[in-house]
């Protein structure tokens, strides 16, 4: 299937593990040439050599995206070193071990932080020039837990938000050509994430979870959803306005319905 996206540019956060990996490396199976980020220089070099590295087209940029400024000042580092992308793909996000409803205020602004605010501020340095283009694929990273209460509560709340935000915006940018969507995966196994801890410190509550939370009792694979972001980065995405696209193996049990209005 022709995607349209060969010779473009796409910039990717946390893309050097996990789910920003995949996606990275189906981007570039597409003929896109990808920067991403990460705080790591070591993940960012064999990432950056899967990819088949510089000579090939990728970039990878050592940042912690947290920091005041940071966003603004990665979009001009990508734009002086890398080129102006047409395709942005906000990955990063963390419950950041912060699991009690009435933490103090100072812990939800560091979730709202890492899953909120520093993509709106990604998508604010390059939306002008994707307008500028009339053409841009913006794709949001979210969580099933936007949807349905599970996990802790300010990860959830935030991440309600964040979807929110994909659909609200989506309509706004619509005209001018951009396409913003939502991904929420389900339970998924990377080698540093969330339920690796899990597996080695509580194996019993993993496999619970698995039996008692889940249709195909398993965990997802980071492959298994980044084909989804990919075609949301497409030409063949041009009708998915706002899209929020639960790729989570059956798991959530919610029902939901936009109705466009």
């Amino acid at each position: 299937m022709e995607l349209g996206i060969k010779g473009k540019k796409a910039l990717v956060t946390g893309g050097a593990t996990g789910i920003g990996e995949a996606i990275c490396l189906d981007l570039a199976k597409e003929g896109v040439q990808v920067a991403f980020t990460s705080r790591h220089p070591e993940s960012i070099e064999k990432t950056l050599a899967k990819l088949g590295g510089p000579e090939a087209g990728h970039r990878g940029f050592v940042t912690d995206i947290t920091l005041e400024g940071e966003p603004q000042r990665v979009a001009a580092r990508v734009l002086a070193e890398f080129g102006e992308p047409a395709i942005v793909v906000n990955n990063v996000g963390d419950t950041l071990g912060i699991t009690d409803p009435l933490c103090p205020i100072s812990d939800w602004r560091r979730v709202f932080r890492l899953n909120l605010e520093v993509h709106v501020e990604i998508n604010n340095s390059f939306i002008p020039l994707m307008r500028a283009r009339k053409w841009g694929r913006i794709v949001n990273i979210s969580a099933g837990a936007s949807m349905e209460n599970s996990g802790p509560v300010p990860y959830c709340a935030i991440k309600a938000a964040y979807t929110a935000y994909t659909r609200s915006m989506g309509r706004v940018l619509a005209p001018d050509g951009i396409v913003m969507s939502a991904v929420l995966p389900g339970v998924v196994f990377t080698e540093q994430g969330h339920w690796a801890g899990v597996l080695q410190e509580r194996p019993e509550h993993a496999t619970k979870y698995l039996e008692e939370r889940t249709v195909l009792k398993r965990f997802g694979r980071a492959d298994e959803i980044s084909p989804m972001v990919v075609m949301l980065c497409s030409e063949l995405a041009s009708f998915c306005v706002g899209s929020i696209v639960p790729v989570e193996g059956g798991q959530a049990r919610h029902y939901f319905h936009f109705n466009g209005v």
